[in-house]
């Protein structure tokens, strides 16, 4: 008996770096909450971000943002995470070191940067619709850390080893898209979220399924009932599905036919 579905959205919903969801896949999610069946967007992107994705049903739905860092539902926060201060400052020190790189400060109000690339800009407020604030230094942010990105538009290849070398020890790295490298809040992750909202909505996570493509969708793919993979997913992910697919939608449409 499905009673949810849990997605990330770039690379899995939609094309990564996109930013717009097919209508036929907000019509079927429609249909599935008809059903009985709850829709939870799962991804990295900012709470606005998502809604804006999800504008003709955004309040049908529920999220889990941050990759898992903000959980809301309803409008309220369910859970929220928080990543060490001082631990968070070495990472934007390390974003500096590395130079070719974007770093991304997410807090509940908005996001900051202090980048200056126009180009970087553009795709955060323009592009994926963030809320976002520059700044001419993060250590001047007050307000809790809930995530850090980093951003290299050359890909993760080499920022990646870079900074897991430096950190991995005492917080979990993971590669969220093609060119972004996150910096998970700890006992924060997507399955962590996704739990605590199950919980809270009376549902049991072996009653739905899954979809996600990168190493920040593991825990989610390994709570719920059936995990599945994309064909596309980073390298070790699907081992930690059920099934591979290369359509989330198609996929929708057959729970449809069945329900």
């Amino acid at each position: 008996m499905i009673q949810y579905i849990a997605s990330d959205l770039d690379g899995t919903l939609l094309e990564d770096g996109g930013n717009h969801i097919d209508p036929e896949i907000l019509g079927l999610i429609l249909k599935l909450k008809e059903q009985g069946i709850h829709f939870i967007a799962a991804s990295g992107r900012q709470y606005q971000s998502m809604r804006f994705l999800f504008q003709p049903i955004k309040d049908e739905i529920s999220y889990i943002t941050e990759n898992g860092s903000l959980c809301i539902h309803g409008g309220k926060v369910i859970f929220r995470g928080e990543i060490n201060r001082e631990l968070g400052l070495r990472i934007i020190d390390a974003g500096k070191e590395y130079k070719n790189c974007h770093t991304l400060l997410s807090c509940e109000s908005k996001h900051y940067t202090d980048s200056k690339n126009p180009d970087f800009i553009h795709h955060m407020r323009d592009v994926i619709q963030n809320d976002i604030a520059i700044v001419d230094d993060l250590h001047q942010v007050e307000e809790p850390f809930l995530k850090l990105a980093i951003c290299d538009f050359n890909g993760t290849e080499q920022l990646e080893p870079f900074l897991k070398e430096r950190f991995s020890s005492e917080i979990r790295v993971v590669t969220a898209g093609r060119i972004w490298v996150d910096f998970l809040a700890p006992n924060a992750d997507k399955g962590k979220a996704l739990s605590l909202l199950l919980k809270h909505l009376g549902i049991l996570p072996e009653h739905g399924i899954a979809f996600g493509d990168q190493h920040n969708d593991i825990e989610m793919l390994q709570l719920t009932g059936t995990g599945y993979a994309m064909a596309t997913a980073a390298p070790g992910v699907a081992e930690y599905a059920d099934k591979v697919t290369e359509s989330v939608k198609e996929v929708l449409k057959n729970i449809l036919k069945g329900a």
